[in-house]
C-alpha cells in the first residue's frame, strides 16, 4: 500500500505497552503496517486491519488512519483460522 509509506506512524504509550508486553518488536510492526498487502477493514470496531508475520507469529494490527498519519491500536497474534472466520461472518471485509 503505497500511501501507508508517506504517512508517519504516533506509537501511542498503550501500543508501546501492549507491544512490549507481548513481546513484539516495533521496528518489525511498522514494516507489516507499511507494506503488507493483507488489508481489511473490521465491520465491528469500524478500524482498517493489517495482517502479516512477526517471526513464527500471524498477527493482526487495528489502525485509525488519516491524511498525515497511522495510528496502530494495539497487536494481536492470530491463527489463519480465526482471519477466514472473520472474512466468513462480514466481520472483515478485504479493502
Amino acid at each position: 500500500m503505497q500511501v501507508a509509506r508517506r504517512r508517519s506512524i504516533v506509537w501511542t504509550d498503550y501500543m508501546k505497552y501492549r507491544a512490549r508486553l507481548r513481546g513484539f518488536e516495533l521496528a518489525r510492526l511498522e514494516e507489516i503496517i507499511r507494506f503488507s498487502s493483507e488489508r481489511y477493514f473490521d465491520t465491528v470496531t469500524g478500524r482498517h486491519i493489517v495482517v502479516g508475520r512477526h517471526g513464527k507469529e500471524l498477527v493482526v494490527i487495528p489502525y485509525e488512519m488519516n491524511e498525515e498519519q497511522i495510528t496502530p491500536i494495539t497487536v494481536h497474534a492470530t491463527t489463519r483460522q480465526q482471519i477466514n472466520f472473520r472474512l466468513k461472518t462480514g466481520r472483515y471485509v478485504r479493502e
